[in-house]
């Protein structure tokens, strides 16, 4: 149906894009409009479809943003930050609302896609599973209820493949964390420990990192004191919640005034 919002993909040939394509060609919400890799690229001109080893899809990968952005609604986007940075700004001047699910940005990369905010709509989340979302609301709300004494470490693990630490998710469950406990993240932040560190600094949050395999994610929040802990967890076994939840982003994104959003007020959980 012609009336359903037109999605590309950008980096459609990555696991996450390819998983992003099968997700929407099985949605009866939206359909497949573009898909879009770097320039140089082996699929550059080819049928997506084909390029993936299967049917023709009547989607030609595209290198230049404005040709695969054309006609459309909504462009997802789980590449690098350097490429996700670059694409906010066109996606605003084309009204093309933009899902962002890529982590590991640079305060300058963040400051462009904010800009490019202004006038474009731009969801950004470094997780967008419905499950993850909830747990950042409890990680905040417990944060609140517990004072100092307890310790918050944020505990994650990831496949062999991915290339930033902390993960976004981690990062995001630490602001959650300090927002409870109304500080700066950044001034309470542990992120590495190596050698003699001593002991720890009341009222810190630490991040402990772990990378094998094909772990598609884990994600602990312990709140440590003397005698009890408690320990909230969320475990991702299927990539597609991540597909799932972007799709349900660019769909909520229609129709959004210009502004940065992110998972919570796509679920309406900051009402």
């Amino acid at each position: 149906m012609a009336d359903r919002p037109a999605i590309v993909v950008n980096g459609a040939s990555g696991r996450m894009g390819r998983m992003l394509v099968q997700i929407i060609g099985q949605s009866d919400a939206a359909r497949l409009g573009g898909a879009l890799e770097q320039p140089g690229h082996a699929w550059i001109g080819q049928d997506l479809g084909t390029a993936m080893g299967g049917a023709e899809l009547g989607v030609v990968v595209r290198d230049d943003p404005q040709t695969a952005l054309a006609g459309a609604q909504a462009v997802i986007d789980f590449t690098a930050p350097a490429a996700s940075a670059a694409l906010a700004p066109v996606a605003a001047s084309m009204g093309v609302a933009h899902v962002i699910g890529t982590t590991g940005f640079s305060q300058p990369q963040l400051d462009a896609i904010a800009a490019a905010a202004e006038s474009g709509v731009i969801v950004r989340a470094g997780n967008m599973s419905l499950g993850v979302n909830l747990l950042m609301a409890l990680t905040r709300r417990v944060a609140a209820a517990l004072d100092a004494d307890y310790d918050i470490e944020i505990v994650e693990a990831h496949h062999r493949h991915k290339v930033d630490a902390p993960s976004g998710t981690a990062l995001m469950l630490g602001e959650a964390a300090a927002e409870g406990r109304d500080v700066t993240l950044d001034n309470i932040a542990d992120r590495a420990r190596d050698g003699i560190t001593g002991p720890r600094e009341r009222g810190h949050i630490g991040f402990s990192v772990v990378r094998g395999g094909d772990i598609v994610g884990e994600h602990d929040v312990i709140f440590a004191a003397e005698g009890e802990r408690i320990v909230l967890r969320h475990i991702a076994s299927d990539r597609a919640i991540f597909a799932r939840g972007a799709l349900k982003a660019a769909l909520w994104a229609q129709g959004q005034a210009p502004g940065e959003y992110d998972m919570i007020s796509v679920l309406g959980l900051d009402r």
